[in-house]
């Protein structure tokens, strides 16, 4: 009885963590529905620069998403803002990680272009045109190449390798 008591009050201690596969399939959606990318937005509230860098990232580039979504100009400001520090956050700590350079190749290419956020589009570009074969995992692959072939940054020859 002590042992199922320690471990109830240990879950509901715990922090949630958020399923990254999940977090995957609702991001592509989440581009073109407001509704969804703003639930996302409350999945991710309480991920912090601690947890894991994958979901730091998507933390950040679903903030920056859910900037177009906003009315307010200083809530949309801040909202991209701190979107992109997490995002190059996440680039820093691990920038040899495809997922992350794909998210944020995703708000760059999508950012308006007053924002200038737009100066690793070419680097992220080649480094997932270089590293996409060397992904083991297939859920990173899947998300990576749904993103590319929707993208106008990459041309017809550059698709077909995926």
């Amino acid at each position: 009885m002590k042992l199922i008591c320690f471990l109830l009050f240990f879950i509901s201690i715990s922090p949630f963590t958020p399923d990254l596969d999940q977090i995957r399939k609702d991001f592509k959606l989440a581009t073109n529905d407001r509704e969804l990318a703003l639930a996302l937005r409350d999945k991710l509230e309480t991920v912090s620069e601690e947890d894991n860098t994958i979901l730091v990232a998507y933390k950040g580039a679903v903030s920056a998403l859910t900037a177009k979504y906003t009315k307010d100009n200083t809530e949309r400001k801040e909202l991209f803002k701190n979107g992109v520090l997490l995002l190059e956050f996440a680039v820093s700590q691990k920038p040899e990680n495809i997922e992350i350079r794909c998210l944020r190749l995703s708000i760059q290419e999508n950012s308006p272009k007053f924002l200038k956020y737009r100066s690793n589009i070419e680097e992220d570009k080649t480094f997932i045109l270089n590293h996409y074969e060397k992904t083991k995992s297939k859920a990173v692959k899947e998300f990576v190449k749904s993103y590319i072939l929707q993208s106008t940054g990459f041309n017809t020859e550059e698709k077909q390798r995926f």
